[in-house]
């Protein structure tokens, strides 16, 4: 009877019994609200047991880890101590604490892992912004199905297979079990997180609702918990970008008006009286509205004091939000960022420094500020959590150094305020910031950004600061304007160079438009690597050949290292030099994974390898020895540790060729040293001192005098406007690897009073002068013939006086636009713009069969100022729409993807930011970049700048001459030459080699018309950068090819047989830099006058250290031909006639005067 008692139970779901008295059985009625036993026995204590057991019990196993591994550390210590004295005492402690270091150095497969869950669970990606609004979304879902089953008993029975309230309840805790454990995963400190109040909620919400399936029973207990997730609503907001700023809220306080008059006190007494509960009922809601309104402000109030009231009372005790210490994650480093500290340059500097192309960002960033952040900065260092902290605190102040643990950091960056109104300041804040972090640690690593050139000297005084630990400044001026000046000599280079060192993720375009080849090429960046042994004694075009076609890389430079065991970056040298063991190869590509090919190369195993991929580390003895070797000692600690790091602005130390073997030395050892036409360095050319009302012109003056193939500087300045550094974009326009008649002839058109103030650090330059005026006046313009200008630079230096952001680039942007409508007549037939590019060395373009202008078709000349080659410094990157009228960039769209910036037209100083995270990770790619854009800036060059503040003129030594046998930047063109064959339809692999083989020319990208691929009549004249083409990539005939060419020695000694490096955007006929020309009635003097000169200049030339022969590239026995005018070519004469008058065609009558 009691076997039957109980099944009946059991098939009635265990409801109350009933007493029939007609078959004396007894019924059971199905209830949910009754216990699931008759011995009405309730169970809580087991699901309170589920969370009280699973909280302790990850509290004590996370605590006796901690013990274990405290007690391991000590042991560990203890015992290296014992091996470092036998180490020691042994002689081999330096290779194996080099096993260490590199073997410490590797990131473990438990951080990976930890940083995937870590970025999972952050918002700074799609995916985790996905899961954190997920989270908050099931949060307020579990805690509706708690509403729901609230209604029903606190413990009543309930079927699984049934309910559908708990198996949704099921399926959203085991979502917060896996979210659970991913936060478990990601989190630095295991204890604190086991504590936090997240953590807490899953412990006494997700146990109870598996016991309630084991046990088919349910327990509200403490599932209301989950509303403390309402807590981070904010925080959601913040990371949706809908909750930016607190005028959001502030605004909805006006939104009705009160209907009854109220003071202010009183409100506050309403408020203070109705968040109390109490509720006194004197002043009250009369409106249905006020009294729905009062309803939710008292559950808001409830929660208000609930959260903000300890915030209030840390306040009192004046504890920071953002106090506390930095605890370091063993296995992982960490950088120190301070300086200026705002949205832009943190957001900016997070985007680089943490993009996925980076190979192994395991490094904390540490944000140290004294300035609590705003709230859009605040969402974005949540965003990124998992790697990012922010601590309040000044570094000027020991102790908060020491709570970031600057003793421990890997580097500290120190960022610059480059919109400020007064740079000098700006860097004087930095350098203290600079002596402060030394005088606490002095071995710290430390990349700052400085604003002017002339501050860098101040750090030199530093006694802790060196380059041999990796310390490094930034200048931006010097790059910026650096930059610019390069874009004089091949246009677009600006453009090529900032995508190099800045990381960019691959964007794919499936039509075929000019967008599609620039963002492939946009995809590249600069890497260094080892090179394997299997290039040891092959010279670098060989080496720079097999890369490229083999391995699909491009080496564009290495670390060589002299006899004399000093470093130095060579760039694309010449068959001279062998290749060693060891050697340090920088190479552009668009994986750091591909450059391990270059590392990982053998010939016995990969000879016979044509796909690049298949190029894996081999296991043959050879390889391995030397795999061991590299890996021992990655390329970051060698530099730190052997002391073998570049100089800043190295350039090349050694002597690469002996003088008494260049070609044409013969004439060059006989030269009188005496003269000085270089500074110091041999450098850089060089003249003595100048006044500025020597290179004055007036209008007038420009009027009389036809500039041609010359560089139009259009400033913006006065007397109260910062200095901008004119001499960093003058100089590498007056390199020593030019010869003196290759110079580009500089022309200032701006106010004077502010080319005064500039005029002490220029007035050593050659080939300058200076046009009173304004840029915005087209009779200034035409007086220095614009429209005959290799380029027009456009720079302003009342840019940072103004508050508004958008008309911070007014002045440029209207000048700008004012040459583009400007019209000129068609005087000179000459080539269309960007059409004109140089013969390589060795071609004598004074050949009919060489002439760099033979066989080509005339096309119309220069007739609208939109044809007029342009670079305008903008500092807003936004404002890059307002250059071009006919583009249809969207307004908000990154800088590198608008036309203006891909075509080489716009420059910004913000592409600059990405150099501190390039810096960080690969300080020689600093290097580099300063030896390819200052023309070859040297320790002794700043050195001496720092002291007299201008450059001194040096004598013309073997020695000093070997400094000019170095790379520059060209500009190749393929309409006619030697390349003319490959310039239709040719494959650019096919020019890489034959260039390299023939000329030593290394090519590494395309600077190609807008429109080529389209193939209509009447194309664009715009062109774009292309960086990298493929080996396959067909070219065009108006393609121009930029290159690293090598320096020509017998340019010097013939005009005629020179490749000129001009990147003119008219006309191939032009020598020289300049060309003056007289008025057609004075002609019939001219023969006279030129008669005249010439003897006056022999007669001169043969006084030896006359003034006048300063300015030659030849020893002073062949000044006299040099100076000499030459007869224009027949050929040339008959083919520019057609559309150019006779007046244009003169000779410089005035080129001696002009050379002062």
């Amino acid at each position: 009877m009691a076997g039957d008692h109980k099944s009946i139970m059991a098939k009635n779901g265990g409801g109350p019994a009933v007493k029939d008295p007609s078959d004396h059985f007894t019924l059971f009625v199905p209830s949910h609200d009754v216990r699931c036993d008759i011995a009405n026995q309730k169970m809580w204590w087991a699901f309170l047991a589920s969370s009280m057991v699973t909280f302790f019990g990850g509290l004590f196993i996370i605590l006796l880890w901690r013990t274990l591994k405290y007690l391991w550390t000590v042991c560990c210590h203890c015992n290296a101590k014992k091996k470092e004295v036998h180490r020691i005492t042994t002689g081999d402690g330096i290779k194996r604490a080099d096993r260490e270091d590199a073997a410490a150095s590797e990131v473990g497969w438990m951080t990976s892992v930890k940083d995937w869950a870590g970025v999972m669970i952050s918002a700074q990606t799609l995916t985790g912004r996905v899961l954190v609004v997920l989270v908050f979304a099931l949060s307020i879902g579990a805690l509706v199905i708690y509403f729901i089953d609230s209604s029903k008993p606190i413990e009543s029975c309930q079927n699984f297979y049934k309910d559908i309230t708990l198996q949704t309840d099921m399926a959203f805790n085991v979502f917060f079990l896996l979210y659970f454990g991913l936060r478990f995963i990601a989190a630095n400190d295991k204890l604190w997180f086991w504590l936090e109040v997240n953590s807490v909620v899953d412990f006494f919400t997700v146990p109870p609702v598996f016991v309630s399936v084991y046990l088919s029973r349910s327990w509200l207990g403490l599932r209301f918990l989950r509303a403390l997730r309402l807590i981070q609503f904010s925080e959601i907001l913040q990371f949706l970008n809908i909750l930016k700023t607190s005028n959001i809220l502030s605004c909805l306080t006006a939104l009705l008006l009160c209907s009854q008059t109220l003071s202010y006190w009183e409100c506050v007494y309403l408020l203070m009286v109705t968040m109390s509960t109490v509720g006194y009922g004197d002043v009250y809601a009369k409106t249905t509205l006020g009294r729905l309104f009062m309803v939710f402000f008292i559950l808001g109030g409830l929660a208000m004091f609930a959260r903000y009231v300890p915030e209030i009372a840390a306040l009192i005790l004046n504890r920071k939000k953002y106090g506390g210490s930095y605890n370091s994650t063993r296995g992982r480093k960490h950088i120190v960022v301070c300086g200026h500290i705002t949205l832009e340059s943190v957001s900016n500097f997070l985007k680089d420094f943490l993009h996925k192309d980076r190979d192994d960002v395991n490094v904390e960033i540490v944000f140290l500020h004294n300035i609590s952040p705003n709230l859009e900065l605040e969402a974005l260092f949540k965003r990124h959590f998992t790697q990012v902290e922010f601590y309040q605190g000044s570094v000027l102040n020991p102790h908060d150094l020491a709570r970031v643990k600057i003793e421990s950091a890997d580097a500290c960056l120190i960022l610059a305020n480059k919109y400020c109104a007064d740079p000098d300041a700006e860097d004087a804040s930095n350098i203290m910031r600079v002596i402060s972090i030394k005088n606490y640690h002095p071995k710290i690593r430390i990349i700052t950004q400085m604003l002017q050139y002339h501050n860098k000297a101040h750090l030199l005084n530093i006694p802790s600061w060196t380059w041999k630990e990796g310390d490094d400044a930034i200048c931006l001026a010097e790059l910026k304007l650096g930059f610019i000046a390069q874009s004089c000599l091949a246009q677009g280079l600006s453009t090529m160079l900032a995508n190099l060192f800045s990381m960019r993720s691959f964007i794919k375009i499936e039509e075929d438009t000019w967008q599609k080849y620039y963002l492939e090429g946009v995809a590249n960046e600069m890497y260094t690597e080892y090179l394997s042994s299997a290039f040891v004694g092959l010279s670098f075009p060989v080496i720079c050949e097999l890369c490229y076609v083999k391995l699909k890389l491009l080496l564009i430079a290495i670390e060589y290292k002299s006899d004399q065991r000093e470093s130095s970056t060579l760039i694309n040298p010449g068959n001279h030099v062998k290749m060693q063991e060891g050697t340090l190869g920088f190479f552009i590509a668009s994986d750091a994974k591909e450059v391990k090919r270059a590392l990982f190369y053998c010939k016995a195993c990969h000879d016979d390898i044509t796909d690049p991929k298949r190029i894996k580390k081999c296991g043959c003895k050879k390889s391995l020895i030397h795999f061991d070797q590299q890996s021992a000692l990655s390329p970051k600690k060698k530099q730190r540790n052997g002391g073998t790091r570049n100089s800043p602005n190295s350039s090349p130390k050694i002597m690469r060729h002996d003088p008494l073997l260049i070609p044409g030395s013969e004439q060059i050892e006989t030269m009188d040293e005496n003269i000085k036409k270089y500074d110091s360095t041999g450098m850089f050319h060089w003249c003595p001192s100048k006044d500025i009302e020597k290179v004055l012109l007036t209008r007038s003056e420009a009027a009389m005098t036809v500039l041609s193939g010359h560089v139009v500087v259009c400033i913006f300045g006065d007397v109260k406007s910062a200095l901008i550094g004119l001499r960093n974009f003058v100089m590498p326009l007056r390199a020593s690897n030019f010869h003196y008649h290759e110079l580009k002839h500089i022309v200032f058109v701006g106010s004077l009073e502010y080319l005064k103030r500039e005029w002490e650090t220029l007035h050593n330059f050659p080939k300058v002068s200076i046009l009173p005026g304004t840029p915005l006046s087209r009779a200034d313009l035409r007086a220095v013939n614009i429209n005959l200008c290799d380029m027009c630079v456009i720079l302003s230096a009342n840019q940072n006086n103004i508050d508004d952001a958008s008309l911070q680039d007014k002045e440029c942007i209207l000048a700008s636009l004012n040459i583009k409508s400007m019209q000129f007549d068609d005087s000179i037939g000459v080539l269309q713009a960007n059409s004109q590019g140089f013969t390589p060395p060795g071609m004598d373009r004074s050949s009919p069969e060489n002439s760099p202008v033979h066989g080509l078709v005339r096309q119309t000349s220069v007739t609208t100022g939109a044809n007029i080659p342009i670079i305008t410094e903008l500092v807003n990157d936004s404002n890059v729409q307002f250059l071009d009228q006919d583009d249809d960039d969207d307004p908000d769209t990154e800088l590198y993807l608008t036309q203006p910036f891909a075509c080489g037209t716009a420059f910004a100083v913000s592409v600059l930011d990405s150099l501190m995270s390039a810096t960080y990770f690969n300080d020689n790619i600093l290097t580099l970049i300063r030896t390819l854009v200052t023309g070859g800036a040297t320790p002794e060059l700043e050195g001496l700048l720092a002291e007299e503040n201008a450059l001194r003129g040096g004598y013309s030594t073997p020695q000093t001459l070997a400094n000019r046998d170095r790379c520059r930047v060209a500009q190749l063109a393929l309409y006619d030459g030697p390349f003319a064959d490959l310039g239709d339809g040719g494959c650019y692999g096919d020019l890489f080699c034959k260039a390299l083989k023939t000329y030593n020319m290394l090519c590494f990208g395309i600077y190609r018309l807008r429109d080529a691929h389209l193939n209509t009549q009447s194309q664009c004249t715009k062109r774009y950068v292309i960086t990298n083409p493929p080996y396959a990539f067909e070219l065009v005939p108006s393609d121009l090819i930029f290159c690293l060419m090598q320096f020509d020695h017998n340019a010097g000694h013939s005009r005629t047989s020179l490749c000129h490096s001009s990147h003119s955007s008219h006309s191939s006929s032009k020598k020289s830099s300049s060309v003056h020309s007289i008025p057609t009635a004075n002609r019939t003097n001219r023969t006279k006058s030129r008669d005249l000169r010439d003897k006056q200049n022999a007669t001169m030339i043969n006084r030896v250290g006359q003034e006048k022969t300063w300015f030659t590239d030849e020893p002073a026995k062949t000044h006299l031909r040099t100076m000499q005018l030459r007869p224009v070519n027949t050929l040339t004469v008959n083919q520019i006639s057609q559309n150019k008058p006779t007046s244009s065609l003169i000779q410089p009558i005035r080129e001696a005067e002009d050379e002062c």
